[in-house]
C-alpha cells in the first residue's frame, strides 16, 4: 500500500463543542495512537481528508502524517477509523494508527469479486457472497487495499475457501482455511405454506355433525308421519286437554239426575 501526505495540525480545542466549531471551520479532529508516542489529538483539513477517502478504494489508507510544530513532523499511519455522519455521510472523527515500517501490522481488508462465474452463467445459479472482509498481515508498504478474487471459473454448488484465495507477495491471509467465502448456489424458491395436515377433514366433520344435529332437533318436534306405528296398549295414553275433561263430566251428571 502506497502512502500519501496528509497535513495535521495540534487541536487546540476538545470536548463537544470544540469539535463543534473545528468542523463549522472546515477542520476535523483526529486522535493519533501507537508506537512509542503517547496518544495526540490532531486536526486535519476535512476537503483534504474527503478527498483521500473519496479516491480511495477503501479506508484502508497509509499515510504519511505531517503535523505542524510537532517533535516529530512526520509519522507514518494507517488510518484505523472513520466516523461519518449517519445522514449527510460527511466524516466526524478520524482514528490515526501509527506503524513502524519494518513491523508488520494486521488488519481487516474488503474482498471483491471479478467476473462471471460458470455456475451463473450456464447453469441460473446465484453468486452468494459470504465473506466481505478477511484479516490479513503483512508490512505497511505490502498491505492490499482489497482483495480480489476471481470466479469465472466457479460452478454450480461449487465453493472459495479462505485456504483457496491467493494472497499477494507478503501477505498472509489469516483465517480457518475451510471457511467459505463466495460460492454459486441454485436460487431459493418461495414455498407457499401446505395447509396443516387434517384441516379438510375437520372441515368435513364438522359439517356431518351440524346436519346431524339439524336432523336430531327436527326430530323432536315434528308430528308422527302417516303409516307410523300406532302406540302399545300397555303404553300410557296423553292426558287429556282440560275441554276434554269437562265433555266428559257431563254425561255423568245427567246419569244421576
Amino acid at each position: 500500500m502506497k502512502s500519501v501526505p496528509l497535513n495535521a495540525f495540534p487541536r487546540t480545542l476538545g470536548r463537544r463543542a470544540g469539535a463543534k466549531k473545528l468542523r463549522s471551520e472546515g477542520r476535523i479532529p483526529a486522535v493519533i495512537y501507537g508506537g512509542k508516542n503517547k496518544a495526540q489529538n490532531v486536526e486535519v483539513n476535512a476537503r483534504e481528508i474527503g478527498e483521500l477517502i473519496l479516491h480511495s478504494v477503501s479506508e484502508n489508507l497509509l499515510v504519511d502524517l505531517a503535523i505542524k510544530d510537532d517533535t516529530n513532523p512526520k509519522r507514518l499511519a494507517l488510518v484505523q477509523e472513520v466516523q461519518h455522519h449517519p445522514l449527510s455521510g460527511h466524516v466526524l472523527h478520524v482514528d490515526f494508527h501509527e506503524v513502524s515500517p519494518t513491523e508488520k501490522v494486521t488488519i481487516m481488508v474488503p474482498v471483491e469479486t471479478s467476473g462471471e462465474a460458470a455456475g451463473v452463467k450456464n447453469s441460473g445459479g446465484v453468486l452468494e457472497h459470504v465473506l466481505f472482509k478477511l484479516k490479513v498481515r503483512a508490512l505497511p508498504k505490502d498491505l492490499p487495499e482489497q482483495l480480489v478474487i476471481d470466479v469465472t471459473t466457479l460452478e454450480l454448488n461449487k465453493t472459495i475457501h479462505i485456504g483457496e484465495i491467493k494472497a499477494p507477495e507478503g501477505v498472509e491471509i489469516i483465517g480457518d482455511k475451510h471457511i467459505p467465502v463466495v460460492s454459486v448456489a441454485l436460487p431459493r424458491a418461495e414455498e407457499e405454506p401446505a395447509p396443516a395436515e387434517g384441516a379438510a377433514a375437520a372441515a368435513g366433520d364438522v359439517e356431518m355433525i351440524k346436519e346431524k344435529k339439524e336432523g336430531e332437533e327436527g326430530a323432536e318436534g315434528a308430528a308422527p308421519a302417516k303409516g307410523a306405528a300406532k302406540p302399545a296398549a300397555g303404553d300410557k295414553a296423553a292426558a287429556p286437554a282440560a275441554g276434554d275433561k269437562k265433555a266428559a263430566a257431563a254425561p255423568a251428571a245427567e246419569k244421576k239426575k
